[in-house]
């Protein structure tokens, strides 16, 4: 077998434990007679799985009680509508943070169901940074304040938090979740696709505070009102109960295996202190993100000529580094170095990067 370094933003890579073990109890899950996807979602069996990946998430994640973790679908994507319909109901207004290009999405939703007002934007220069914010552009009356936390595309990440006093905080944590510790009290609300961190596509996690539960716009959908999911166990309708099933095995293999997220985040880290020193130090590459924004799930890079651009993606391909193609409005490269790449996968990267310049440069 000859895997490949997959180097994609989502659907990302998973750690091989998780793989085996998933191919170990894919005819079996353990003593049932049947896989995790051809069980009742209504069955005992089931019944256990879920409520271990909530029991999980809460440990690793420190989640406090007063919130509701639900297991949805529809993508992160489906949130940049089901946040406003939800929480922006009393004063009918929100700030939003443009970061890239899902923070622009979210917001252009949300402009659909209220008055929405953008704080900032780091557009003027394609996302490469965090801009920085002055509270008293904020709404001081917004039903909530909206950030992206970590920008897939453009590989840039909050170090620091707004500080919204009153309004919650809600943040889109797709791209970074379970990388690290976070303090959820801080946020009234946390959604995230599980595609790029901690499952296969399929799965949307949402940490939800209590007391933003119940409040929806007369016109959401049934399916669309929070409400509908925290009564139910997020059971209302069948779940992606075998991407469920993955994210606990991932959320196992965090606690158990690389020993909670704060080894979580020292290895993550690690990982990408390899590539951004080597980038600091190239002739020939460079970041596109300035330093004190700089993601640690996803590094954008270019060498300045697309035609070289284009060579160095076509000869990592041949290599085994896969889906390193930068997005297409940056251009050049990406490395998504979620959790499940092991540092070797860097290091091979890397040693392929200064083995091109010297060919190259």
């Amino acid at each position: 077998m000859n895997r490949v370094y997959n180097f994609s933003a989502g659907p990302s890579m998973l750690p091989v434990p998780v793989l085996e073990k998933a191919a170990a109890q894919m005819l079996d899950y353990e003593g049932s007679g049947q896989s995790v996807m051809e069980m009742s979602h209504r069955s005992k069996v089931f019944g256990t799985i879920i409520e271990g990946a909530e029991a999980l998430i809460r440990e690793l994640m420190n989640i406090p009680d007063n919130y509701k973790v639900l297991f949805l679908q529809g993508g992160a994507s489906s949130q940049f509508a089901m946040v406003p319909m939800n929480l922006m109901t009393k004063s009918g207004k929100a700030d939003y943070v443009i970061t890239g290009q899902w923070a622009k999405k979210a917001y252009k939703e949300a402009s659909r169901y209220g008055n929405t007002n953008v704080v900032a934007s780091s557009e003027d220069k394609t996302f490469s940074y965090i801009p920085k914010l002055d509270p008293s552009t904020f709404t001081k009356d917004a039903d909530y304040f909206h950030i992206c936390m970590n920008n897939t595309i453009y590989g840039t990440v909050y170090h620091e938090l707004p500080d919204t006093g009153d309004v919650p905080l809600v943040a889109d944590i797709s791209s970074c979740i379970l990388s690290q510790p976070i303090d959820v009290s801080k946020f009234g609300l946390l959604y995230a696709g599980a595609q790029k961190n901690m499952a296969p596509a399929g799965l949307t996690v949402v940490i939800i505070r209590d007391d933003l539960i119940g409040n929806a716009m007369d016109i959401t959908p049934t399916m669309f009102n929070y409400q509908t999911h925290a009564d139910n166990g997020s059971m209302f309708n069948t779940p992606p109960c075998y991407t469920i099933y993955i994210a606990k095995l991932v959320m196992e293999w965090i606690k158990n295996d690389i020993g909670g997220l704060d080894a979580m985040k020292e290895r993550n880290e690690k990982k990408a202190k390899i590539l951004y020193d080597f980038l600091d130090t190239s002739k020939l590459f460079k970041g596109t993100v300035v330093p004190e924004d700089r993601s640690l799930m996803n590094v954008p890079f270019v060498t300045g000529n697309s035609d070289m651009d284009a060579q160095f993606v076509a000869e990592a391909t041949k290599k085994g580094f896969a889906n390193i193609k930068g997005h297409r409005t940056v251009g050049g490269m990406r490395a998504s170095i979620y959790n499940a790449m092991p540092i070797e996968g860097v290091e091979a990267l890397v040693k392929f990067m200064a083995e091109f310049e010297k060919s190259n440069g």
